[in-house]
């Protein structure tokens, strides 16, 4: 996608070369050209074959990568943590190039996740318009009445957001053991989603993991493992999120 055109300090920062907050020091001292010309605006957008260099170096780009993720329960979805716990990058320790995730799956959440180095796919697919199905299977505790589940798909308020799931399912009941199994598929994806939803409902979340996203499934892969995205797979998602929008 050529004609795609991000933030210049973005642009950088995703190369490796330094952080976003020095990109934008080194922008706003004269110190980044772009096709030959130098650059002191925060915020200039850049098209990917744009010949860019910081400090007179010219800037590596990475080919795009894309990855389907397998992320285990008690994992970051972060590149970081300052707790000192297990990270996504942890798990890709054959991936050589500077990725990110693809939105977040809290630290209990398991399932799919989607990592990739190309910041003009990720917000192609984060980006609230474009709505791509993502389906989750949780276990709550309780049984719920049926006008609780009615009010899943009504929205239910949490703090100052209304959470929807545009379908569930009973996948399994267990009056013995107070426990109930549902299937879920949510088109946003706001922080917690899930959790806070049924929290706010009375059934709180035991465990949770993320089976779908799109047509993309976790066939073929264990916790912590994970694979590369075909060509295919890639336009087909490009294609789904561009044609709910």
């Amino acid at each position: 996608m050529t004609n795609t055109q991000e933030r210049l300090q973005k642009v950088i920062a995703q190369s490796g070369v330094t952080s976003r907050r020095k990109a934008e020091q080194l922008i706003l001292g004269g110190k980044v050209k772009v096709n030959q010309q130098v650059v002191t605006t925060l915020g200039t957008k850049v098209k990917h074959d744009d010949f860019i260099e910081v400090d007179g170096v010219p800037l590596e780009k990475e080919a795009p990568v894309y990855y389907l993720l397998y992320k285990p329960r008690g994992v970051i979805s972060s590149l970081k943590d300052d707790k000192g716990r297990k990270v996504i990058t942890d798990l890709l320790g054959e991936v050589d190039e500077r990725v990110f995730p693809v939105g977040r799956l809290d630290y209990d959440t398991s399932g799919i996740l989607i990592v990739t180095n190309d910041g003009a796919f990720a917000n192609l697919l984060m980006h609230p318009r474009y709505q791509i199905d993502k389906e989750y299977v949780t276990k709550i505790k309780g049984i719920p009445e049926k006008a609780d589940l009615a009010r899943l798909r009504k929205g239910v308020r949490s703090e100052q957001d209304i959470l929807k799931a545009v379908q569930y399912r009973i996948l399994e009941t267990d009056k013995k053991k107070n426990h109930t199994i549902l299937q879920l598929t949510l088109r946003e994806g706001k922080n917690r989603h899930v959790r806070r939803m049924m929290e706010a409902l009375g059934y709180p979340v035991l465990k949770l993991k993320r089976e779908k996203y799109g047509f993309l499934t976790l066939d073929g892969l264990k916790p912590g493992e994970y694979r590369p995205l075909t060509p295919k797979e890639v336009k087909q998602m490009r294609h789904l999120a561009e044609q709910n929008c």
